[in-house]
């Protein structure tokens, strides 16, 4: 890995190792299968190249994801168990995302935006959500933003 995407590296590393001597058998899971999807983003495309701090977070934020869909669709196949065992390792996850905005925050960026480009309809939204998505990064959660933006452009 290269040195930007070491500390987070590092750490992924040693909470695994924490959890496998603390017997923690949801953590140790989810951090080996995120081990495994961080080597298969390093040697995905034509070379196999070093992960930078944005593409290793792209893929903590991937695999965050996929977990949270899959308790929603666990949740509507009434299956609450199943749910609750990917929410756990959505929680794991969650410890190596940037603090999420809060609604207010979020809010706050996406009128701002909406402003600048002078945005009125929801006919827009293909303008608004990129300038909303970039300013926001990690911080916040494509489906969040969409639902704010849509519910201000209405």
């Amino acid at each position: 890995m290269s040195e930007q995407s070491m500390a987070l590296a590092a750490r992924i590393d040693a909470d695994l190792k924490q959890a496998m001597r603390d017997r923690d058998e949801t953590a140790k899971l989810t951090l080996r299968a995120l081990k495994t999807a961080l080597l298969q983003a390093r040697a995905s495309g034509a070379t196999a190249h070093e992960l930078t701090e944005a593409e290793v977070l792209d893929v903590v934020r991937r695999e965050a994801k996929r977990r949270r869909d899959t308790a929603d669709e666990f949740e509507k196949l009434g299956a609450p168990e199943r749910a609750a065992a990917e929410m756990a390792e959505y929680a794991v996850l969650q410890r190596y995302l940037p603090q999420q905005l809060d609604d207010a925050e979020l809010e706050a960026i996406a009128r701002a935006v909406i402003a600048e480009l002078g945005a009125t309809s929801i006919k827009q939204l293909g303008q608004v959500m990129p300038a909303v998505l970039a300013q926001t990064g990690a911080r916040a959660d494509g489906k969040r933003v969409n639902q704010v933006v849509r519910r201000l452009l209405s």
